[in-house]
């Protein structure tokens, strides 16, 4: 046996998230159905980490094994072969240690919030960011997001159905940058994060922005440990897993 390791980006908009569920279409379905019509058998494939239905990727890892041993540029093209016209595509594959995780070996994982902030409705970006129509203020947004920095019990930013052990983690990275073309992009850092962590801490500096809430309400409401103390979730249209570091 053999175990690949392999970077895949998808647009999320067609599927009900990552892991595969009854009756609607994830992306783990579409994935393994292309991996089988090139290893002749079902395989099953491991994530770094699951997305929600409507989130995207720019730089997913899975690993699986299969019995042949290819060159990872045949197993790459092979499998994106399959996957036409499916919008998921591999864009890196390596040959790996039977030992390697793709979840377990994890270091470090990195998201993206994508927010076009203007008045004019999204028609060329709809279902890839969240279009804001209200200025927002990205310095006061950013005051915010220190609060949020280190080592925290973030329920206040944890969906209520979340089955991780314990609410503690630790924020490495929360920026909030105005680019160009009225984009406002959000990038967290950490080693692993809450259900709807990073769409939770989004929507609440969101608030800030508006003027709705002042910077130091964020601090409030993560010690309050409490969901109903955060801000709204924001929507899947905007986030996108970008990398993973092992």
């Amino acid at each position: 046996m053999q175990r690949y390791k392999c970077t895949v980006e998808y647009d999320g908009r067609p599927y009900h998230g990552w892991q595969y569920q009854d009756n609607v279409i994830s992306v783990q379905q579409v994935f393994e159905q292309a991996l089988a019509k090139f290893a002749g058998q079902f395989v099953r494939v491991h994530v770094s980490g699951r997305t929600d239905a409507g989130v995207h990727a720019l730089g997913q890892v899975v690993h699986f094994d299969i019995s042949t041993a290819y060159p990872a540029d045949v197993v790459m093209n092979a499998i994106n072969h399959h996957l036409r016209p499916a919008p998921v595509a591999v864009v890196a594959a390596e040959a790996v240690d039977p030992d390697f995780h793709a979840r377990f070996d994890s270091k470090k994982r990195y998201y993206m919030y994508r927010i076009i902030n203007r008045r004019a409705p999204l028609a060329l970006e709809a279902g890839r960011a969240w279009g804001i129509f209200r200025a927002l203020d990205v310095d006061a947004m950013n005051v915010g997001a220190r609060h949020l920095l280190g080592h925290h019990d973030f329920t206040s930013f944890r969906d209520t159905d979340c089955q991780a052990k314990s609410p503690m983690k630790t924020l490495d990275r929360l920026d909030v940058v105005r680019g160009e073309k009225d984009e406002i992009r959000i990038h967290a850092e950490s080693r692993s994060f809450l259900h709807h962590q990073v769409r939770n801490m989004v929507g609440t500096l969101v608030l800030v922005g508006k003027g709705n809430w002042q910077p130091d309400d964020v601090k409030t409401a993560l010690e309050a440990c409490d969901r109903r103390a955060g801000g709204p979730t924001a929507p899947a249209d905007g986030l996108y897993f970008v990398r993973v570091d092992y």
